[in-house]
């Protein structure tokens, strides 16, 4: 006897599930599976790795580069071909979070709990399929940017026994200050590895239970590569303050052409 899939977590069934080219009737209807839907959401839209996608569904990254494959053939061919794309049926379960009595996958969405638990954060107990240790890194050019609440890049490590597996640079997307901490947490980011970062920040992220690694300078990659080696050379007392005008709090403030943070003479590592 086969052994049955694993059930795959979705977020929600789709709005729209149905979709077909414009002035054809009678067309051949390809079916995508809800599963499906949600990698292709996942991974196309959201901009999600392979690991994150696998952690969020609760299945494995090889399972995730499948499903995805499938799902981007049956789209093309309806593209190509001008067939009809129908959205239903698959092995999938909603994640109704604390609604339904369950955890669900620990994102901050209208069906999970609104803070993380510590069994949520405690990531580092390793699961089939699943990352042990999620690093992000405040980035530019490939060096660790000296300003956390102006980082625009994050550089996103997966790291499984020890040894990177993936990485991926993110845009934040605007986020500033204390904002990039939920953004870190979205990611479900378990550390973060920077250099200059404010008071107000710092709260964000103790709250959130992501780790921190502050005055840290030189490549990204060298940064982790250190950490993992146990020899990361950083600061933990590192600050960067500001004036109270500028730019909110938790950030690490400078006026523009300066170069420089004001404030404390304890802001680490600033370019320029």
């Amino acid at each position: 006897m086969a052994r049955p899939s694993r059930c795959r977590r979705v977020c929600d069934e789709p709005a729209f599930d149905r979709f077909a080219p414009c002035g054809r009737d009678g067309v051949e209807e390809v079916s995508l599976t809800v599963d499906e839907y949600e990698v292709i959401r996942l991974v196309d839209y959201e901009k999600k790795t392979h690991a994150q996608c696998a952690a969020q569904m609760d299945i494995s990254r090889t399972t995730v580069t499948e499903i995805y494959e499938k799902a981007r053939y049956k789209i093309a061919d309806c593209l190509v071909n001008g067939k009809q794309l129908r959205i239903a049926g698959g092995n999938y379960q909603i994640c109704r979070g604390k609604d339904a009595g369950e955890r669900g996958c620990g994102r901050r969405c209208r069906w999970t709990q609104p803070e993380f638990s510590d069994e949520q954060m405690e990531r580092s107990k390793k699961k089939k399929g699943a990352y042990i240790m999620r690093i992000a890194v405040t980035y530019e050019d490939g060096n660790v940017y000296q300003h956390f609440g102006h980082t625009s890049q994050m550089k996103i490590y997966d790291v499984e026994d020890g040894k990177v597996v993936h990485e991926e640079v993110v845009d934040t997307a605007g986020n500033g200050h204390g904002a990039l901490a939920g953004f870190l947490a979205g990611l479900k980011a378990d550390m973060l590895i920077c250099g200059g970062i404010g008071g107000g920040a710092r709260m964000a992220l103790d709250e959130a239970g992501i780790k921190l690694y502050p005055g840290v300078s030189g490549t990204a990659d060298a940064a982790v590569e250190a950490f993992l080696n146990g020899n990361l050379d950083y600061d933990p007392d590192t600050r960067c303050a500001h004036h109270e005008h500028e730019h909110g709090e938790g950030g690490c403030g400078h006026h523009e052409g300066e170069g420089h943070c004001h404030g404390h003479s304890d802001c680490g590592h600033h370019q320029g």
